[in-house]
């Protein structure tokens, strides 16, 4: 299993361990982290599980792809850091990965 932190806007850590192969926005929907929406249920056609992976993670996490950055543009207060969550596959590499939820999301 692959430990994955969230930190809500107001700064409450939900520490989850996640299957490989799940997406970080399938984990925090299981683990009801407070401020990822999920509207479109993870189909990249909205931007509500916007969230922002920790800057020492983007190597790893890797940077978000076209259809992913058109979505980010309905995003709340986008970074470069911003990544929808739905598009981050869990595996190995991101044991100890650390997102953190905005504080709305678009």
């Amino acid at each position: 299993m692959t430990k994955l932190t969230y930190i809500t806007h107001d700064g409450t850590r939900f520490d989850v361990e996640a299957e490989n192969g799940s997406t970080v926005m399938e984990n925090a929907i299981r683990n009801a982290v407070p401020g990822i929406e999920a509207e479109c249920g993870g189909a990249c056609a909205c931007a509500t599980c916007h969230v922002y992976v920790d800057e020492e993670w983007m190597p790893a996490v890797g940077e978000p792809e076209a259809m992913e950055e058109d979505m980010l543009d309905f995003a709340y207060e986008v970074r470069p850091t911003s990544r929808l969550s739905c598009q981050i596959k869990v595996r190995d590499e991101l044991d100890g990965l650390v997102v953190t939820v905005p504080e709305r999301q678009g």
